[in-house]
């Protein structure tokens, strides 16, 4: 038979499970040598299997759909699936004979009944693994923010300390995101203007990148700053210092919420404008007020137009009521028709 060498760490952090590879090939290669099992290809992958999608998985199930190989060597059930999607392709490729033997060295398996519902075990324990972890993790997540410790990176001002676990002051960063704050609630800056400051005077966030509109936003509005966290859609006293007051903060959202509403940037209100259309040029009609009363002309935009003459508003709301004509009884609509353009004309 022919067999794919498939190892498999949990993370894509070059830095976290370094050897893990490593050592899978090398133990999977001195057992395939001892076997005496034929390889044909070696797949590694850095990626979790708690959730269906990975690439070299899925080039494996290719190969063996395709006749190229019999069998997958690989270090442990667990390391071929950790979800029921994977674990049941797994299953359904041996119930097609596409996968003809599965070598473990650290797990027993043939293609038998018992050996099937074996490997259905080994994959539901898998499984159960990563559920129960998620579960922990959660609930240490809730006991860190009960305990007032935030559980996730900090925003830009502070810092997370890997000894201690917590939140600290970053000492470079926190004056200019205070000054953010400062600049803001006075109203002379727009978030524009305060992400040019950010790029001139080097602030940028934790990860190096540039602090972008959004970024300030965002950081504007995050209670962080106050002592305090919001998880979960609930606020909780944190243990951290806060950088800003109150007081500077609710100045803050007061600007904000200012410039979020609509403004109404007209200076005047004229009864039919943005409604008509020049008839000689097709350019849009505007208005002016001279002497207190309203005068409608053709804006000319498209160059010279024939129509030079201004019209006040109250002819040309005559000339609209004479558009309008209600039908006499019994009136038909060639005269209708006539009747509306001798009022034109008059008009």
């Amino acid at each position: 038979m022919k067999y794919i060498l498939y190892a498999r760490k949990s993370t894509e952090e070059d830095d976290r499970q370094v050897l893990s590879i490593e050592a899978q090939l090398v133990e999977l290669q001195e057992y395939a040598t001892k076997e005496k099992l034929e390889i044909v290809a070696s797949l590694c992958e850095a990626k979790t299997a708690k959730e269906p999608g990975r690439i070299k998985f899925a080039e494996m199930l290719l190969l063996l759909e395709k006749g190229k190989a019999d069998g997958i060597i690989s270090w442990h059930p667990d390391r071929l699936a950790r979800n029921s999607v994977d674990g049941g392709k797994i299953i359904h490729f041996v119930d097609r004979g596409l996968i003809r033997s599965l070598k473990f060295p650290t797990f027993w398996f043939e293609a038998t009944p018992q050996g099937l519902f074996m490997l259905n075990i080994a994959f539901g324990q898998s499984k159960y693994f990563v559920d129960n972890l998620r579960e922990n993790v959660k609930r240490g997540l809730r006991q860190k923010i009960r305990n007032g410790v935030w559980p996730g990176w900090a925003p830009v001002g502070y810092l997370n300390n890997a000894k201690t676990r917590g939140i600290d002051v970053d000492s470079e960063k926190a004056p200019k995101v205070k000054g953010l704050f400062e600049m803001y609630a006075t109203g002379a800056y727009t978030l524009h203007s305060l992400a040019n400051w950010c790029k001139e005077n080097g602030l940028v966030g934790n990860l190096g990148k540039p602090l972008v509109i959004a970024n300030i936003q965002k950081n504007l509005q995050n209670v962080f700053y106050l002592g305090l966290m919001k998880w979960k859609g609930e606020i909780f006293e944190g243990q951290h210092e806060p950088l800003i007051s109150k007081k500077l903060f609710d100045k803050c959202r007061e600007v904000m919420a200012k410039r979020g509403k609509k403004k109404d940037i007209r200076k005047h209100h004229f009864a039919f404008l943005g409604l008509l259309k020049c008839a000689s040029c097709g350019c849009s009609i505007t208005a002016e007020i001279q002497k207190g009363h309203h005068y409608y002309h053709c804006t000319k935009k498209k160059g010279p137009c024939q129509e030079k003459h201004f019209l006040r508003e109250g002819a040309l709301t005559e000339q609209i009521k004479s558009f309008f004509v209600e039908p006499r009884h019994g009136e038909s609509f060639d005269r209708i028709t006539k009747r509306r353009g001798a009022s034109k004309r008059g008009s």
